[in-house]
């Protein structure tokens, strides 16, 4: 099992792209072109990342990785709040690594618990072509995948692998359904309404939650409000090839406590369009 700082080190090198900030409806509100620059010091012991926002620079360097963050073995991670409490503010960024590209996503609440405010960051290292993918749209998604998911801890415990199976389908009245299966058979069956590119799994009155169907191939999904003493997860697709998807899940429990980080890579087999 790679270290955690070993997986740190996937991220090498200057990444180009754009921080798209937008609003909890997927509105685009500004993109800022970006270079983010991590660089190995003293024998890739220290860490130097510049973040360069339109000419405005930030240098950060560090030696050793904060509470709030967990890497995979591909350099896949994600940082933020650990815990969930009233009054205060709360998120994480996701960030998935594929080749040459990365694909990252920070999803903000306020004191209130709303959710707030999304940056949809696309880079590509520097002498490589970006991508060029189209806007996720719910047809894009609709079949039978098969996939496996990864599932970390920050409280060090060995992480734990699984199968995967989801499936995703329109009824005749234009309403989605999905089932999720994990490796020990359990089965997961909700409902969505579809309304342009944001899809609601509106089942539940007391948590409603949200899918944005974002550039890039991208999803953004997340509760609309957040809600105390309550199971709660963050999440981020992203559709690197048609048949290709990665998505990664920071779950917390019903204490508002962070307990698991998962990377689920998985291959569509079927289609339902």
């Amino acid at each position: 099992m790679r270290s955690q700082w070993e997986a740190l080190l996937k991220n090498l090198g200057a990444w180009q792209g754009s921080f798209t900030r937008m609003s909890p409806q997927g509105k685009i509100l500004e993109d800022v072109p970006s270079v983010v620059s991590l660089e190995g010091l003293n024998n890739n012991q220290t860490i130097r990342q510049t973040i360069d926002l339109a000419g405005n620079k930030k240098v950060l360097e560090y030696s050793s990785l904060g509470r709030g963050v967990l890497f995979f073995e591909n350099g896949a991670f994600s940082q933020g709040s650990i815990q969930l409490g009233p009054f205060s503010e709360f998120g994480a960024e996701l960030g998935l690594i594929h080749e040459n590209w990365r694909l990252r996503l920070v999803q903000l609440f306020d004191k209130n618990l709303q959710l707030d405010k999304l940056t949809l960051i696309r880079e590509h290292l520097a002498g490589t072509q970006p991508a060029q993918r189209p806007p996720l749209k719910v047809d894009d998604l609709l079949g039978e995948w098969q996939g496996e998911a990864v599932t970390i801890y920050p409280d060090w415990r060995p992480p734990q692998s699984s199968s995967t199976l989801m499936q995703l389908k329109l009824d005749d009245t234009g309403r989605l359904t999905q089932s999720l299966t994990f490796g020990d058979h359990r089965t997961i069956t909700s409902t969505a309404t579809v309304k342009d590119s944001i899809i609601y799994f509106d089942q539940n009155p007391h948590k409603q939650v949200q899918v944005l169907l974002l550039p890039d191939g991208a999803s953004a999904t997340s509760q609309l409000k957040l809600q105390l003493r309550q199971p709660l997860f963050l999440e981020v697709g992203w559709l690197i090839q048609p048949d290709l998807r990665q998505r990664m899940i920071r779950s917390y429990d019903d204490k508002g406590e962070w307990v698991s980080l998962t990377l689920v890579t998985e291959r569509r087999v079927q289609s339902f369009q």
